[in-house]
């Protein structure tokens, strides 16, 4: 299994890889080249927030409680008072901060469902989905965000792969086949909630044909 040192290295890579691509292709300035490296490497660390007692799910749930924050800032403005916003804030930051940490760690298995490609396209759905709903971002930049999510996802599941490999001893670990999978087929119930979670976030994604033209777009910048 990769560590975590490897795990954020590459997906560093491969989103420098992504956003001068689409820098290139003038399909988005520095300033938004710079959130694709990042949201690659989020999503390079993302699998293993089913891991207990990891860098990755401390570091996932970290970065997770700013965001939190001030959308729930947003959202409560104009309901509350400042004194009982800067409570109800308080009260966003230190539940995802600590509190989700521990419910993932009690509720879910490493290597479960969130090492699966089916929780890579929940994750790819729901950036694109609050990207483009909640702060506004054009279509064909939402499924950007989305992708890029999704691609780091995909880097993580690859690299636990490979390293499943032990190519000194000619042989596979126990490990293999454990990441890079459609979905969690030792816990059929997992499978179905993440795909009833996915479902759910259709009708908020941003209009598909814009994600075809921008798959199309994109396969020509590699020719």
């Amino acid at each position: 299994m990769a560590n975590f040192r490897t795990h954020i290295t590459v997906a560093a890579a491969g989103g420098m890889l992504i956003a001068y691509a689409g820098w290139k292709g003038q399909w988005w300035p520095p300033s938004q080249a710079l959130l694709m490296i990042a949201l690659v490497t989020f999503g390079g660390i993302l699998p293993d927030i089913d891991a207990d007692r990891s860098h990755s799910i401390r570091l996932i749930f970290n970065l997770l409680s700013v965001p939190a924050l001030v959308l729930g800032a947003l959202l409560l403005q104009p309901w509350l008072t400042p004194g009982a916003l800067l409570v109800a804030c308080g009260g966003i930051y230190f539940s995802v901060r600590y509190l989700a940490g521990v419910a993932f760690s009690r509720f879910t298995v490493h290597r479960g469902i969130w090492h699966s490609l089916l929780a890579g396209g929940f994750c790819g759905l729901l950036t694109a989905a609050l990207s483009f709903n909640l702060l506004g971002q054009p279509a064909w930049l939402a499924w950007s965000h989305g992708a890029a999510i999704l691609a780091g996802f995909v880097i993580h599941l690859s690299l636990d792969e490979v390293y499943s490999v032990d190519l000194e001893g000619a042989r596979l670990k126990r490990s293999f086949g454990t990441a890079l999978k459609l979905g969690d087929f030792r816990r059929p119930m997992s499978n179905l909630l993440m795909l009833i979670a996915t479902l759910t976030l259709l009708p908020w994604t941003p209009p598909w044909s814009v994600l075809g033209a921008l798959l199309h777009q994109g396969s020509l910048l590699w020719r």
